[in-house]
């Protein structure tokens, strides 16, 4: 038998984990999206062919690791987690989508690529993301992603609270808001907890859901998900600050431009990288309840504050 290659400078046998498990992830949810967007020759092909660009286009793929990892814990069917994965992963696209439109952040650059609008036009992106949306519920309420109706029904309602004016869309409408009012530190909190915390925490809850957990395991997934959320959140905050285009794929520095407070604009480097390191222990410590089980769970949290894109 051959001997294991050693791992890259600087990575520990986790880290070398963590990122063969998140590549695997990515293949597996990019698999399962193309087989739900088949490419077509229908005349409505442009929008189908604007929804896989917007979905099939690289990027971490962190949210539907959270959800594997999460139904991992619970021995749920890989087969049905792939399907939830899939469905945050669209949700997830579809507002990035959005969120790149001329009337929302007007960006012009995503994953290194052009922006949805760029590659097609305005209302093809604005139908992409609307066909992503409501494809992603179709994918939950199928038989296939689980044969019991009421935990369909459960990860409907939950990805629909996490996604919509309590959630993500509300925490989106109060960073339009910031553009033109400045937020204290706890708005700034409570707008990152619903734009980008919520769909965090729906992907961490999900295998509790697909699994059946009781009560207590999946509050400590919800705990672990919000400091998660605020950790992966500054570390975005520090990005567009520090990072570069080349970086992170996107376009830097727009907050500043824009006006708003930021957990950097407002805490500081220094004091923002703190804050994030101390949630990502905090996220780690909720773990504790797995007993071991869910350790590169607990790697995510190193690596969403230490990550460069």
């Amino acid at each position: 038998m051959e001997p294991s290659a050693p791992n890259p400078p600087g990575l520990t046998d986790v880290q070398t984990n963590l990122k063969q498990a998140m590549a695997d992830c990515a293949q597996a949810v990019e698999n399962t999206i193309s087989r739900l967007l088949p490419s077509t020759d229908l005349a409505e092909a442009r929008v189908f062919d604007a929804m896989r660009y917007g979905c099939l286009n690289g990027g971490k793929r962190l949210r539907p690791f959270l959800v594997l990892q999460s139904a991992d814990l619970f021995g749920v069917n890989p087969d049905c987690a792939v399907r939830v994965a899939a469905a945050v992963e669209m949700v997830h696209s579809y507002s990035l989508i959005h969120d790149d439109l001329p009337a929302m952040d007007n960006s012009d650059l995503r994953r290194g690529k052009p922006t949805c609008h760029k590659a097609f036009d305005e209302a093809t992106a604005i139908l992409a993301g609307d066909g992503l949306l409501t494809l992603a519920f179709e994918l939950l309420a199928d038989h296939a992603t689980h044969e019991d109706p009421n935990i369909r029904c459960q990860l409907v309602a939950a990805l629909a609270k996490a996604a919509g004016g309590h959630g993500m869309v509300g925490g989106q409408m109060l960073d339009l808001i910031a553009e033109r009012e400045a937020f204290d530190l706890g708005t700034t909190t409570r707008l990152q907890r619903m734009k980008t915390g919520e769909m965090i925490a729906f992907s961490c809850e999900a295998g509790g859901i697909l699994g059946k957990a009781p009560p207590p395991q999946r509050v400590a997934l919800r705990a672990y998900a919000h400091d998660l959320g605020l950790a992966f959140q500054i570390a975005d905050d520090l990005l567009d600050v520090e990072g570069t285009e080349a970086e992170t794929g996107k376009s830097v520095g727009r907050d500043a431009e824009a006006g708003k407070a930021t957990f950097v604009s407002i805490l500081g480097r220094d004091r923002a990288r703190a804050q994030a390191d101390m949630l990502a222990g905090q996220a780690v410590a909720h773990l504790d309840i797995f007993e071991g089980r869910a350790h590169l769970l607990k790697a995510v949290a190193e690596f969403v504050v230490a990550r460069r894109a």
